[in-house]
C-alpha cells in the first residue's frame, strides 16, 4: 500500500476543524475540533451548557457554524440545508421524540427513506413501473428494519400511543431507514430507566457491528457513554476540555472538576 493509500485510508468520516458559535455576543462554541473514525462509537459529554447541543445541531446542520468547517469524507457540510444533510449519509435522533405522533410506527419508518429515493409526482401519479419497483424495495426495508428493532409487533399502531421507550426505537428505525453512515444520537437514554439503558447500550453496538453505522453519541448519562464509546470528547463552556478513551477522560482532572466542582468552588 503506498503513502498516499494510507493516508486515505486513516482519513477521518467526520472531522470538525476549529468550530465557533457565537449567539448575539454568548460564545458557544469556541475553536472546537476534533476527528471521527469510520466504524467508531464517539461519545460527547460535558455539563448543561457545554455546547454538545450547539455542536450536534451544527453537525445535522440546523445551526451554522460562526466559523470553522465540517467535513464529511473530506468535503465540507456547510453550503448543505438540514433537508440535503441525510442525502450524504447524516441521520439523528433527537432528545425529545420528533415523531410524527399521528401516523403508525409503519408509516414513521417509511419517510425515513425518502431521502434516498428519487420519484417526482408525475411519476407517482402514472404509477410508472420503476415507481412500483422502488415502492417493493421501500417496504421490504421498511420490514426488515422493524424486524431488527423488534417493532413488528406495534408496526400499524400510531406512534401517540407507544410507550417512550418504544418510540425512542421508532425514531431510531426512521434514521436508519435513510441507511446514514453516521447516526447522530442525541441523548437517548433521556427518559428510559435501568433496564432499557443497558438494552440501548447493547443495541447501538449492534447497530455499529451489524449495519456498519459511525455512531456520535450526546448523552449525560455517564455509565452508557463509558460502556460502549471508543472514544470520548468532553466539552465545557463551549471549549474542547478533554479527549481520548474513555478511561483516559474519566481521569482527567479537568473533566471531573467540571463535573464535580473544586474545593476552592
Amino acid at each position: 500500500m503506498t503513502q498516499a493509500q494510507l493516508a486515505q485510508t486513516d482519513a477521518p468520516l467526520l472531522a470538525v476543524r476549529d468550530v465557533s458559535v457565537v449567539f448575539g455576543g454568548i460564545v458557544a462554541l469556541n475553536g472546537v475540533s476534533f476527528d471521527m473514525q469510520k466504524g467508531q462509537i464517539l461519545g460527547l459529554i460535558g455539563p448543561n451548557g457545554a455546547g454538545k447541543t450547539t455542536l450536534f445541531n451544527c453537525l445535522s446542520r440546523l445551526y451554522q457554524p460562526s466559523s470553522g468547517d465540517i467535513l464529511m469524507e473530506g468535503h465540507s457540510i456547510l453550503k448543505r440545508p438540514p433537508h440535503r444533510i441525510a442525502e450524504i449519509g447524516i441521520g439523528r435522533t433527537f432528545q425529545n421524540v420528533a415523531l410524527f405522533p399521528n401516523l403508525s410506527v409503519l408509516d414513521n419508518v417509511r419517510v425515513g427513506t425518502h431521502a434516498r429515493t428519487s420519484s417526482d409526482i408525475i411519476s407517482d401519479s402514472l404509477r410508472l413501473a420503476w415507481i412500483r419497483r422502488s415502492e417493493t424495495s421501500v417496504n421490504t426495508k421498511v420490514h426488515e428494519i422493524l424486524a431488527y428493532l423488534n417493532l413488528e409487533e406495534v408496526a400499524h399502531k400510531t406512534v401517540s400511543g407507544l410507550p417512550f421507550g418504544t418510540q425512542k426505537r421508532v425514531e431510531l428505525a426512521r434514521a436508519l431507514a435513510a441507511d446514514p453512515k453516521i447516526l447522530l444520537l442525541d441523548e437517548p437514554a433521556g427518559g428510559l430507566n435501568h433496564e432499557e439503558v443497558h438494552v440501548l447500550g447493547d443495541l447501538i453496538r449492534r447497530i455499529r457491528d451489524d449495519r456498519h453505522v459511525t455512531v456520535l453519541l450526546v448523552e449525560h448519562h455517564m455509565g452508557l457513554v463509558m460502556s460502549i464509546a471508543d472514544h470520548v470528547v468532553a466539552l465545557n463552556f463551549g471549549r474542547k476540555l478533554a479527549e481520548g478513551t474513555p478511561a483516559q477522560v474519566q481521569a482527567d482532572p479537568d473533566v471531573i472538576k467540571a463535573y464535580l466542582g473544586s474545593k476552592d468552588q
